[in-house]
């Protein structure tokens, strides 16, 4: 079991035990999605015409921190403004759907409820409509500090969400101040409003930071974020900046596919988490649950590595879903453990294989080293899975890895080999053995079909025979020229 699994086990365990209160307070939004089939361009003018198939209505911004932060567990109360429109309503009604208590919500008379509208044509938005509400008045604002005093009693962790549609500093910081909880998120676009509450620990985006850095005087800020792994150390770099700026304690600037860097004072090493890549044309507020995951942890006493792991987990979630969703605790375990649950061992393969075999499944096997995985491997295994119904892949373990390949091979240790494969769609098991051919567990499990790159041939496979012995088939598959483990680590080598 990886840290990542166990850490999530761990903290999705002591959540359900716990059940800690957690205050969310800021901007709540209703996200509308009509989705539909993008078949034509409209003669009026150069936009898609979309038929649409399906409309849905779902709490958005500070309100989809709060509904990702219930299904992770937490009790949940949200502070925030709604009008008194059908909008309003519709938020206030998803919110308590989710279990989120609304009981905190002010309301102001004749005002509407901020709304954000995507049609999706096809698998891209194609436009989206912003109904942004008007600021509240002094009454109102009254209210919400009033509300902001009553929801933090006896509150474990408080985040505040300032998407710059009406919560504000001057309402929320001295009510915080009055009765703090033990942790304090604040996930807003200018984070300097907050700099004065003092914050365990913000959580900026690569645009926020951009912005926090060029209104800080840093030089070249926009384009040093702007490209690639340069961001990373980009980040870094402004650490002393950016928690001075926003006052906080600690910050984590999230950089989508780049994953995220957490700042912290004590330290020089910043703590990194890598991102799952997923298409993200249709996702939307993974943000908002990277901050309700963070939150959730440092609510039950996580540390802030461990807090920021489990986010980023989280985020990997959602962000693999189209329109704005939400992470469960059980689709969070589920989404940490599958790749493990697809490892196994020799007598778990077996008994997997004799129970496909039974239901009728064709039984296909693989081997090799798989150190560095690149395209050639990728269509080979692809290849391999459609020649039947179950893809066995068998991997070498480190001790033969050095035997086949020399002292400086493996690159990548077997367990981070075994990770990378389980991950593959067209994998179904992934097994380790510890020879130099994989005969004995040829013998073992008798596929029906064993493959190999077609850079070999049949005769020069001491496991073909082994293989016609049972009645088992040997196929050859395509080999991509150009592509192989060996190839890259020199074209590595090279460029170094």
């Amino acid at each position: 079991m990886t840290a990542d699994v166990r850490l999530v086990r761990e903290l999705v365990g002591r959540i359900d035990d716990r059940e800690p209160l957690v205050v969310v307070i800021g901007d709540g939004i209703l996200d509308r999605w009509t989705v539909g089939e993008a078949e034509r361009v409209s003669r009026e003018a150069p936009a898609p015409i979309v038929r649409v198939t399906e409309s849905i209505a779902v709490p958005g911004g500070a309100a989809n921190t709060a509904v990702n932060a219930r299904a992770l567990g937490a009790r949940v109360r949200m502070v925030g403004y709604v009008g008194d429109d059908e909008s309003g309503r519709t938020l206030r009604d998803r919110l308590t759907a989710a279990g989120v208590d609304t009981s905190f919500l002010v309301e102001v008379t004749g005002a509407r409820t901020t709304t954000k509208d995507r049609v999706v044509g096809g698998d891209r938005v194609v436009v989206r409509v912003d109904d942004i509400a008007a600021p509240p008045d002094d009454a109102a604002r009254a209210r919400f500090g009033e509300a902001v005093a009553r929801a933090v009693r006896c509150a474990d962790a408080a985040v505040v969400c300032d998407y710059g549609l009406g919560v504000d500093p001057e309402t929320v910081v001295p009510m915080l101040d009055r009765d703090r909880p033990a942790a304090v998120v604040v996930d807003a676009h200018d984070l300097t409003r907050w700099a004065g509450l003092r914050p365990d620990l913000v959580t900026p985006n690569a645009g926020e930071t951009t912005a926090l850095l060029a209104r800080s005087g840093v030089d070249g800020a926009a384009a040093t974020l702007g490209q690639g792994s340069a961001r990373v150390a980009a980040v870094v770099d402004a650490r002393d900046t950016l928690l001075a700026a926003t006052g906080a304690r600690a910050a984590v600037v999230t950089l989508d596919r780049d994953g995220t860097v957490l700042l912290e004072p004590d330290t020089d090493q910043a703590f990194r988490t890598r991102a799952t890549p997923a298409a993200e044309q249709q996702a939307s507020g993974a943000g908002d649950t990277f901050c309700a995951g963070a939150t959730v942890a440092l609510a039950v006493g996580a540390d802030r590595r461990q807090a920021v792991s489990f986010a980023q987990a989280a985020a990997d979630v959602v962000v693999r879903e189209a329109g704005t969703s939400v992470c469960s605790a059980r689709a969070l375990v589920d989404s940490v453990t599958a790749p493990a649950e697809t490892v196994v061992d020799h007598d778990e393969l077996a008994d997997a294989v004799a129970a496909a075999r039974a239901a009728g499944r064709r039984i296909v096997f693989t081997n090799g080293c798989f150190d560095v995985v690149h395209r050639g491997h990728t269509t080979y295994l692809r290849q391999a899975s459609e020649l039947g119904d179950l893809l066995v892949v068998a991997l070498n373990d480190d001790d033969s890895v050095r035997r086949l390949k020399g002292p400086e091979r493996p690159i990548n240790t077997a367990e981070d080999r075994a990770g990378v494969l389980a991950a593959l769609a067209c994998v179904d098991l992934v097994t380790v053995f510890a020879t130099d051919t994989p005969i004995p567990l040829l013998r073992r499990i008798r596929p029906d079909v064993y493959v190999k790159g077609g850079d070999y041939s049949p005769e020069m496979l001491s496991e073909t025979a082994v293989v016609r012995e049972y009645g088992g088939e040997v196929v050859m598959v395509d080999y991509v020229a150009e592509h192989s483990t060996t190839a890259v680590v020199r074209r590595i080598r090279e460029s170094s």
